[in-house]
């Protein structure tokens, strides 16, 4: 008896069957955590590092630090890019994630040896200070950018490998599909939670040699957790480059600009027998549909077949209609990460004013943020098992909810945040001026734990509108682009980061000087945080009439038949999604 293969992978189907599924997935949870606990470790405290150990100014540290993070995760697209086109996603991982532990190691080796940094201005004299020479700078900046390369790649990759062990076509592969991604931001959440807590206390307590080290350790076992699932995995096959495609799109279009669009699809150029997934024709951006015309000379078809240039498919027609309809979906999210990063930084420094004091210990400034890693560690288990199923019933939705109405959720609580910032803000500069410690450097008699009411509400937001967005653009997006399409959501914190230092620039000097004193009990961060919440209402408005606009892809998926009698027989079942 013959084994009917897959047409995508060449795996006999009752092999393909015991590929993938939750089995598959723990290895991908596995390594998102202990990549991911390395990441935001040094994303939450690099600046002492750089500020301490390398002599930085503040502002130098602070602009170095926001340039890392905000190339780490523009870099995705890079990562993106390379998987869908050259590589599987599993071999994307593993070569960014040796490229990241490259980095790791580097630092490490930097961190360990004086000679390879200046000696620290708090054990010299104030005029012997010096800052990190040209060397110095170098080894740390490729050590520090390593990471950055390497993380963008396991970012782009990393999620669609999960999303890939589930068919998103069978009715209830499609359930675990959606409880995936909750399970990789609880996986990714776990991990940040040990960064910021354990990495955060060996690197002030033990030295920051001891917290690369450990870094280095996690990324180490995270690409050999990975690579042990391998016999597990079902492995993507490159389709090719998305951009080059979207290219030819265009090009086709305009060189038949002048052609009349054929209201019926049929008129239009399709490959049925030799596309695994045929996407179905939409009514935007009609301008496009010119590149699949099939020009004719005379009312007779040319006996020349035009190049790829020339003539497209419908399919890849709407698979650039798919990238168009989404980048105002990603705008309309890069306000959210703006104001995240602004309790990331603002948030911090409210910190240090406060009791940090909590039975008997002291939590450090960098540690804060894991208020809003727990509330979303208990939360995502309620939202997964308990929220979802009940509101499933409803809906008859596999998420619950579709994927734009949760990340409009996130928009919402993201603006709530905002303003209880500002109430809670206003608050503590009322207990300052109340006990008259305006100019002191005395933690203020109010508990840092105030600011766990902004941070929870967050975490709230964050919750809903990362997994939305990586759930939304790994659904909607075609087969030949879906790491590149999960990168695209990642850009968002990216972007975000990026304008964050340009808003507050630009607040600075609008206001005239809200947020330009060192002293907090002076500023006017409560009217800042106002700002952003008004300002949180209006992208939320944008991004409804974004939503609105938006229409799902309708799919046509092939499905290919056993024979019984050897070979697979070439049967095509369309079925509309």
């Amino acid at each position: 008896m013959g084994i009917c293969r897959d047409v995508k992978t060449g795996v006999g189907v009752n092999q393909e069957r015991r590929l993938g599924g939750n089995r598959a997935a723990l290895f991908v949870y596995a390594m998102e955590g202990l990549e991911n606990m390395a990441f935001v470790s040094n994303a939450i405290s690099l600046v002492t590092y750089f500020n301490g150990y390398m002599n930085f100014s503040l502002t130098k540290s602070a602009t170095s630090l926001t340039n890392f993070m905000g190339t780490s995760f523009l870099l995705t697209l890079f990562g993106g890019f390379i998987s869908d086109t050259f590589i599987s996603r599993f071999k994307t991982c593993v070569l960014f994630g040796c490229i990241e532990l490259l980095g790791y190691g580097i630092l490490t080796v930097q961190a360990h040896f004086h000679q390879l940094r200046p000696i620290p201005c708090k054990v010299v004299e104030k005029h012997q200070c010096e800052a990190a020479n040209g060397s110095q700078e170098a080894m740390l900046f490729t050590g520090l950018y390593l990471v950055a390369f390497g993380t963008s790649g396991v970012k782009s990759a990393l999620s669609a490998l999960g999303a890939d062990q589930f068919d998103e076509n069978d009715p209830k592969e499609a359930v675990h599909l959606s409880s995936f991604f909750n399970w990789f931001l609880f996986s990714l959440t776990a991990g940040a939670i040990i960064g910021v807590t354990f990495l955060v206390w060996i690197s002030t307590n033990r030295g920051w040699e001891w917290s690369f080290a450990v870094c280095t350790v996690a990324v180490l076992l995270a690409v050999l957790f990975l690579s042990m699932g391998k016999s597990l995995y079902r492995i993507n096959v490159p389709k090719g480059s998305p951009i080059l495609r979207f290219a030819q799109v265009f090009a086709a279009a305009i060189r038949n600009r002048n052609l009349p669009i054929p209201e019926k699809t049929d008129e239009l150029h399709e490959i049925h027998d030799k596309q695994e997934e045929i996407l179905e024709r939409t009514d935007q951006f009609r301008f496009l549909d010119r590149a699949a015309i099939v020009r004719t000379n005379n009312g007779a078809s040319t006996s020349m077949a035009p190049g790829p240039w020339r003539l497209c498919t419908v399919t890849q027609v709407e698979e650039t209609k798919i990238l168009l309809r989404m980048l105002p979906i990603i705008l309309s999210t890069v306000f959210m990460n703006t104001c995240l990063a602004q309790l990331q930084t603002f948030t911090i420094q409210q910190s240090t004013t406060m009791d940090t004091s909590f039975i008997g210990f002291h939590i450090p400034g960098p540690s804060i943020p894991v208020i809003p890693l727990l509330f979303m560690f208990f939360l995502i288990p309620i939202y997964d098992r308990i929220f979802v199923p009940l509101v499933r019933k409803i809906t008859g939705i596999p998420t619950g909810i579709r994927y734009l109405q949760r990340i409009g959720v996130g928009l919402v609580l993201s603006a709530i945040s905002m303003a209880v910032s500002g109430i809670v803000e206003t608050h503590r500069k009322s207990v300052a001026n109340e006990h008259n410690m305006v100019d002191s450097t005395e933690p203020l008699p109010m508990s840092v734990f105030w600011l766990g009411f902004q941070y929870a509400i967050f975490g709230a937001a964050d919750m809903f509108t990362l997994v939305g967005l990586l759930e939304f653009f790994y659904a909607e997006s075609s087969a030949g682009m879906k790491s590149l399409s999960t990168a695209i959501s990642w850009c968002s914190l990216a972007f975000g980061y990026f304008l964050s230092s340009a808003v507050v620039e630009i607040v600075n000097k609008a206001s005239g000087g809200w947020l330009a004193s060192d002293n907090l009990n002076r500023d006017k961060l409560n009217y800042f945080y106002w700002l952003l919440a008004g300002a949180s209402v209006v992208n939320f408005v944008f991004y409804l009439v974004c939503a609105s606009w938006y229409r799902y892809k309708k799919v046509e998926v092939k499905k290919v038949e056993s024979s019984g009698e050897g070979d697979a027989k070439g049967k095509v079942e369309l079925i509309q999604v």
